[in-house]
């Protein structure tokens, strides 16, 4: 068939071409930067909110745990101390990108967790999380990580 006159042409699908234009504007990496500070601030600030100083863990935390949370299976002193110091690690391994799957991952379990024993309500946020989550556990911190500087990704 020969080339018909740009005239004679199908009319572009507008939508094709708003798709194609966010694709050429929106990489995979930003989206995983984006994802993995997000999730990062998230955990981190509730991490923060846990202890006095650098890691030093509250009373009101282990009142927290003891009280509000009483998850099965864990004793409140080693819940309270397990979800803050996996909230700072592994929200700082994100910013990093390192280990990304694996913090997403741990952070994803985390969430399983509070959905389902804690806040079984607050599952419009959870799954914003998990949404994210899921994302980097699948596809990784992206080009803009030390995972992939380190080639472990």
């Amino acid at each position: 068939m020969t080339d018909m006159p740009a005239a004679r042409r199908a009319p572009a699908n507008p939508a094709r071409a708003f798709a194609r234009a966010c694709e050429r504007l929106v990489s995979e990496s930003a989206i995983a930067v984006v994802a993995r500070l997000g999730v990062a601030g998230v955990f981190f600030m509730s991490g923060r909110s846990k202890v006095d100083g650098v890691l030093h863990i509250t009373d009101g935390t282990y009142n927290l745990f003891r009280e509000d949370y009483r998850l099965p299976l864990i004793p409140p002193e080693i819940a309270a101390h397990l979800a803050t110091y996996a909230e700072h690690l592994f929200s700082i391994l994100l910013v990093l990108g390192l280990f990304t799957r694996l913090s997403a991952l741990a952070f994803l379990g985390m969430t399983a967790v509070i959905e389902i024993f804690v806040y079984p309500d607050a599952w419009p946020t959870h799954l914003s999380w998990a949404g994210l989550l899921i994302y980097l556990a699948a596809r990784g911190g992206g080009r803009w990580s030390l995972d992939r500087a380190l080639k472990i990704d």
